[in-house]
């Protein structure tokens, strides 16, 4: 039985990988791969030798004799408790994406385009990409990728020009996501986990991650496509804000956010709690400045509507988040827990600790991985190999890892995905042009991790 459950993960996991050959959306292999793995686990569960403890982190001692009442009773047990965990991270995201969506609704990013002031492409370069990374920390790696392609397309009209920013955007934007809680998926679960946190991962991840992004950033800077200005006035046709309050919203909503490790740390709750209570607020903040905009011909134009609801900024923000992306969350998740419960990834990290010694090369391998297929997966599975307390510098350099290594391929993050879409990025060209400069930074960004981690932590 164990055997065909690792098959199917595996095949599951091909045509979640393959997702754009197959043209089939990664969400259906993930949801069924969790049920089909959790079925078979629960019809063949007399038959398992092993069963893990996630919260001891240890195989459970006489668990053969265990009767199949109590194996039973014990798969409920084991269920629920991944349930809840993954709860912790779902719904923060939601918290998370409703914010960016009401920002958004008010027109609250059309605010940064004040920071672009020059015509210089070597500059504007600096500038998009110190934007990636400061912006990706606070809203995601994802998020922030959409906003600043979007006033990218309203700057530079030369196609190719324009691939080589959005590129640059894309390394920038998954090293900035790597060393904050709240900027890449993979970093919140394990800050969710407990295996990080925030003051530790900031402190340990941010000089790797900046370098990560520098280093690129410098060799391109003198590459051909960053010579010169831009030869349009697009920088003088800028859009301004629809919505006067929209400076307002940005600044309340990015600061709502940043203001959820720091309720963590107070409270010491799960940093679910402190993202509702962020949203609260800056949902109690959109509705009165949405209201203000209320007239008469409103009401009566749509007159039959339920009107609240209809002009609410919060329900229809709520309409708009990515319901796939959240399902996929669950789907992965609690599949990798399925392979968890059966011991089968700790038992897996025994034998791959004592045919490669030196963790760091796995740990490596792993973002290197990261840039082929998701890296929600591969993280999630690395939680339940390892066992290191938390904030080791294991847990840091896998935040690092997935982060950042799936800038190699433009398939190998959400925020390259979401990139090939809106430019049309051909995977050939930037794997022929891109690649090497993400690698670079890969591998100088991991390097510096080790040195601060030998001789300065």
């Amino acid at each position: 039985m164990e055997t065909i459950i690792i098959i199917l993960f595996v095949l599951g996991y091909l045509a979640i990988a393959l997702e754009h050959n197959l043209k089939l959306d990664k969400l259906i292999p993930a949801l069924a791969m969790m049920a089909v793995l959790w079925a078979l686990v629960a019809l063949g569960i007399d038959t398992f030798p092993n069963w893990f403890d996630s919260s001891a982190h240890k195989l459970i001692e006489g668990f053969s004799g265990f009767s199949l009442e109590e194996r039973r009773h014990l798969l409920e047990e084991t269920l629920l408790h991944h349930l809840g965990k993954t709860a912790e991270i779902l719904f923060f995201l939601l918290g998370a994406m409703t914010i960016v969506e009401i920002i958004d609704y008010f027109d609250g990013f059309a605010t940064i385009k004040n920071f672009v002031k020059t015509k210089n492409k070597k500059r504007l370069l600096w500038i998009f990409a110190f934007l990636a990374f400061i912006l990706s920390s606070i809203i995601d790696n994802l998020t922030a990728t959409i906003v600043l392609i979007t006033i990218l397309q309203k700057i530079i009209h030369d196609k190719n020009t324009r691939l080589w920013f959005a590129s640059l955007i894309i390394i920038a934007a998954n090293a900035g996501g790597a060393w904050s809680p709240i900027g890449d998926v993979t970093t919140t679960m394990l800050w969710i986990a407990k295996k990080v946190s925030s003051a530790k991962l900031m402190e340990y991840l941010i000089i790797p991650s900046l370098v990560c992004m520098v280093v690129p950033v410098f060799i391109a800077s003198f590459m051909k496509p960053f010579q010169g200005n831009i030869n349009d006035s697009s920088l003088d046709n800028l859009p301004e804000s629809k919505n006067k309050y929209g400076a307002r919203m940005l600044y309340l909503g990015l600061g709502a956010i940043i203001f959820v490790p720091i309720f963590k740390t107070i409270t010491h709750l799960p940093p679910y709690v402190g993202m509702m209570l962020s949203l609260a607020v800056v949902g109690i903040f959109a509705e009165i400045f949405s209201r203000t905009q209320f007239s008469l011909s409103n009401v009566v134009e749509n007159e039959g509507d339920d009107v609240i609801g209809f002009h609410s900024p919060v329900h229809k923000s709520l309409s708009r988040i990515e319901m796939p992306s959240v399902l996929f969350f669950f789907g992965i998740l609690m599949a990798v827990a399925a392979l968890e419960s059966l011991g089968l990834l700790f038992i897996g990290a025994e034998a791959l600790k004592a045919v490669v010694p030196n963790i760091d090369i796995v740990v490596m391998a792993l973002g290197v991985g990261s840039a082929v297929i998701d890296n929600v997966p591969l993280v999630a599975a690395s939680m339940g190999m390892f066992n290191e307390p938390m904030d080791d510098h294991l847990w840091h350099f896998v935040a690092y890892s997935a982060g950042t290594g799936g800038s190699m391929l433009i398939i190998g993050s959400a925020a390259g995905v979401v990139a090939m879409g809106m430019e049309k990025i051909n995977f050939m060209w930037y794997f022929k042009n891109i690649a090497w400069l993400a690698a670079i930074g890969f591998v100088t960004g991991a390097i510096a991790f080790m040195f601060m981690r030998n001789f300065t932590f």
